[in-house]
């Protein structure tokens, strides 16, 4: 025990240590003791062996390689080698590595000794990795005795092992098969429940649409009935004068009364005859108008018609729609209580059907844009034509216009639509130091307008006296894009390829603040019901989203464009549009923080082609010289527009060789005003 105790204290951190104030010790902890110390010896001694281990491995290493000798070589001055080794220095010099002294290959031998103890070494590297059955097949094919009684229990060990082995492998297949099948069966069965609920949804809504027709029917047969007792009341107005003056005439025995009797009956008969046919034609005109209003206009069935197969064109888009707001309703309902789930509209529908009703009647209404104006903005001392921006005014009585020509040109919307093409004129005309890139109103100084150049300038202007108010110039680079704040006059945005956000007000100078970002800015706008919130779109391919009382990190970074996002703009306060040039356009929530559609059917890969906004209809262009119109809840275009080429020197109209390069909606109407690269202006509007 005296060399235990010895090996111990060499060994602290093995063996645990005793404290000096237990003086004796029970018949157990000897015993405790006593097979410490045996494992402390061998622990010692297994050390020891891989000490020597590593010794020996030290021996046996190249010193070219520092390896593990391969076909070992010996040089007439005693060192062993790989022989590739030796072999390629021997090439560059002829000594020997470890001692200097002359050699050549001729001074080579082959050491055997090294190479059998090397082999015996691998060998016993192998057997020592190999597992219990490889060694045991080792043992077993190197011609170990062994009796056929020892044969047959080792048999029977390895047959149970395998039943073993068998049912635990059954029961682990089962296992995963049964967590497979409940997994799918709960998913089927939440599948089947939202079904369940879609269907009970539909037949609610089935039965208040019915409902709702019944009543119309039944307001049009009061409606009928009172239109037709009208018009049987102006008939017998129109027949009893005849009769009373045929009474009066009876009366009346006097021979000229009589005369002046026949006349007036004869008279009154050729009126009665003229005015005759026309209460028909009143009666049926009433009649038709209670056929709906589908018999008011000879086109309206045509119209019906084409609606219809709008409908079933874009069946699986509606589809959603309708699922996605009635299911988002009830979520609603069921959050604020059930007495919120049983309001209903004036109509007696439920908050998701009127919502759907909204979409489907705005969207169905119109398939095409139909060009209302056109006009030329280049002119003959500028070849440059691109019309960058398309802006108009607080009243949409204006509409600014601007591009790499450097000068901003204003229109009279009125004019433009009313006036011939030769008439058409900009009411005013400024002209830039630089390239323009974006323009914006201010929404209550009427005759402010701001812009951004490829000089990195952003300027106010004062349209009624064509003069610049103010210029800011900290931008060190192109400065993409310009906003006005609508809440807040004095303030407005821009961002530029600096990677810098600044944010101006009108009354100073010196920009209010300065976001810097890691990448250029395209895009930048303010949210329409605030002055804290602006999106910045960039070319790191995401939308940032700032409260500009806490600019240390955006409030919402929205991901999912794959390239950079070249425009943003707000359709309402909570509902965010950011285009790309991977040729989509995507809708966001900035309070839920959620990505809500993706729009596809135009081509943008790598120009500016504009992205324009209103309450309800979202419209881009497009780099094969069209214009696309989406509606906000529906991925597929509405509608959309080809510019026809008018270059003589390209007959055919090449899409590839112009783009639309910007849109503009006028606030509240079908009406949009684009631009291509061409300079080419047109106003158009959705038609059916």
């Amino acid at each position: 025990m005296g060399g235990g105790g010895g090996e111990r204290n060499s060994m602290g951190v093995l063996v645990p240590t005793v404290n000096a104030g237990e003086t004796s010790a029970p018949a157990g902890a000897e015993t405790e003791a006593a097979v410490v110390g045996t494992e402390v010896v061998v622990v010692t001694e297994r050390v020891a062996e891989e000490e020597e281990e590593e010794e020996v491995d030290k021996d046996i290493l190249c010193p070219i390689c520092m390896q593990i000798i391969k076909d070992a070589f010996l040089t007439a001055c005693g060192h062993s080698f790989c022989y590739m080794c030796i072999v390629t220095h021997l090439q560059n010099k002829s000594d020997c590595p470890c001692c200097s002294h002359y050699l050549t290959t001729n001074h080579l031998y082959p050491n055997f000794l090294l190479n059998k103890l090397l082999m015996k070494k691998s060998a016993r590297q192998m057997a020592k990795s190999a597992t219990p059955v490889e060694q045991l097949r080792q043992a077993i094919q190197q011609g170990c005795e062994v009796s056929v009684k020892e044969l047959d229990s080792l048999l029977s060990l390895l047959m149970d092992k395998k039943i073993k082995m068998e049912q635990e492998e059954a029961e682990t297949n089962l296992q995963i098969l049964l967590e497979f099948l409940q997994c799918l069966k709960k998913q089927k069965v939440e599948e089947l429940n939202e079904i369940q609920n879609d269907l009970q949804y539909i037949k609610e809504d089935i039965n208040a649409v019915e409902r709702r027709r019944i009543e119309l029917y039944r307001t049009r047969g009061r409606y009928s009935a009172k239109m037709r007792t009208l018009v049987d009341d102006s008939s017998a107005m129109t027949v009893r004068p005849p009769l009373r003056d045929k009474g009066i005439g009876a009366i009346v025995s006097s021979p000229i009364n009589l005369q002046e009797q026949g006349r007036a009956g004869t008279s009154q008969t050729r009126n009665t005859d003229t005015r005759a046919p026309r209460n028909p034609q009143i009666v049926q005109r009433k009649d038709d108008n209670q056929g709906g209003s589908d018999s008011q206009d000879p086109n309206q069935p045509g119209k019906s018609l084409a609606r219809k197969r709008r409908v079933h064109a874009q069946f699986n888009e509606l589809q959603d729609c309708y699922l996605q707001k009635r299911r988002y309703w009830a979520r609603q309902s069921q959050k604020q209580g059930e007495r919120v789930a049983n309001i209903m509209n004036r109509e007696g529908y439920s908050a998701g059907l009127e919502d759907f009703q909204s979409v489907l009647s705005t969207f169905t209404r119109y398939s095409s844009l139909r060009v209302v104006s056109e006009l030329r903005h280049s002119d003959i001392f500028h070849s440059a034509n691109i019309v960058s921006s398309i802006e108009f005014d607080r009243d949409d009585e204006l509409f600014a216009t601007a591009g790499v020509s450097r000068r901003i040109k204003v229109f009279e919307f009125s004019s433009v639509v009313n006036e011939p093409a030769d008439a058409q004129c900009p009411v005013v005309e400024m002209s830039t130091r630089s390239k323009l890139s974006c323009l914006s109103w201010n929404n209550y100084t009427k005759n402010h307008l701001a812009s951004s150049d490829y000089e990195g300038i952003v300027t106010v202007w004062d349209v009624t006296t064509r003069q610049s108010v103010m210029e800011y110039e900290e931008h060190e680079k192109r400065a993409w894009s310009v906003d006005f704040c609508r809440t807040e006059p004095s303030m407005l945005v821009s961002g530029s390829d600096d990677c810098k956000v600044k944010v101006w007000c009108t009354n100073q100078e010196a920009s209010v603040l300065t976001i810097d970002m890691k990448a250029n800015i395209c895009s930048v706008k303010y949210n329409p019901g605030s002055s804290a919130h602006i999106a910045v779109g960039s070319a790191d391919h995401h939308v940032h989203y700032y409260d500009l009382r806490n600019i240390s990190q955006p409030l919402y970074i929205f991901s999912g464009h794959r390239k950079a996002v070249s425009y943003v703009k707000f359709l309402s306060n909570y509902e965010l549009a950011s285009a790309s040039t991977d040729s989509t356009l995507r809708l966001w929530d900035v309070n839920e923080n959620v990505p809500l559609r993706t729009f596809k059917g135009h081509t943008n890969e790598k120009n500016f082609v504009g992205l324009t906004v209103n309450s309800e209809y979202l419209a881009c262009g497009s780099e094969t010289n069209e214009v696309f119109v989406y509606h906000k809840a529906i991925s597929k275009p509405a509608a959309w527009h080809r510019f026809v080429s008018d270059d003589q020197n390209d007959p055919d109209g090449d899409m590839g060789s112009f783009f639309i390069s910007a849109v503009c909606w006028k606030r509240d109407s079908p009406t949009i005003v684009t631009a291509n690269s061409q300079g080419t202006i047109k106003a158009l509007v959705l038609a059916a």
